[in-house]
């Protein structure tokens, strides 16, 4: 099922509805279909489009402080921040370590007496020690006492995170979540599901309102074409989650 959750929305997400254009087209030899694959690749790249969809999913372009969040039974990371390479024992951060960063921050002003790591793992290689471990590693480094620390078995997706952490907490239902702010309106979705009084925490904000209007806005990039499909992503698990009730 992870699998499948992975891999069905590359249908549907820009790069490949633009490939099956392009390959329709050629096989069909449809010139309508190779214009299609290349003005849905030329929208879905430009900065403009891609900032716009992921400002939209992330609701928002400023981090709330630490001071404003009430006290919680625990606090929540999502998994989803690191890279395992060879000679880096404790991993290297990827894109959202400020989810890390912002779980040791909240713990350190009294937030919650408990920090939860999540152990996600991708079943396609199973030669990767799950994410949680290493990042209670690295709490125990920055002084984060054994006794605060919790994981959770083995995930795959922020359902089985919401379902493993419902289990762990027990009658505990106040959390504090931290994860990405364009990942936070799905998890707050599936964890409200899962019975918990959710606080969110956003972090790792993609997009900010510094961006001037310039023809460098309108000219496609791998980095916005990334975005979208990003923002693309996230809104295709939500609306899925949203159906499902």
């Amino acid at each position: 099922m992870l699998f499948l959750h992975k891999l069905l929305p590359i249908l549907v997400l820009p790069l490949g509805v633009t490939l099956i254009a392009l390959l329709a087209g050629l096989a069909f030899r449809k010139k309508i279909l190779l214009w299609y694959a290349a003005v849905v690749l030329w929208a879905f790249s430009m900065p403009v489009v891609g900032d716009g969809l992921m400002r939209f999913v992330e609701g928002g372009t400023s981090r709330v402080p630490v001071s404003s969040i009430d006290k919680s039974d625990a606090l929540v990371v999502l998994s989803g921040m690191m890279r395992q390479v060879d000679g880096a024992p404790l991993g290297e951060w990827g894109d959202a370590a400020d989810r890390f960063d912002a779980g040791i921050e909240l713990f350190k002003a009294g937030k919650a007496p408990l920090l939860l790591f999540t152990r996600g793992y991708w079943p396609w290689k199973p030669y990767e020690i799950p994410e949680g471990e290493l990042l209670a590693k690295r709490a125990l480094l920055l002084g984060v006492p054994q006794s605060a620390i919790r994981l959770t078995p083995k995930v795959g997706n922020t359902a089985d995170e919401a379902a493993a952490i419902r289990t762990l907490l027990g009658s505990q239902k106040r959390i504090i979540l931290v994860t990405s702010a364009f990942h936070m309106r799905r998890s707050i979705l599936l964890f409200k599901k899962a019975g918990f009084a959710v606080t969110p925490f956003p972090v790792d904000y993609r997009v900010n309102n510094s961006y001037g209007s310039t023809i460098l806005r309108f000219l496609p990039s791998a980095e916005a074409l990334e975005q979208s499909e990003r923002a693309l992503r996230e809104l295709l698990g939500w609306f899925y989650y949203w159906i499902r009730g």
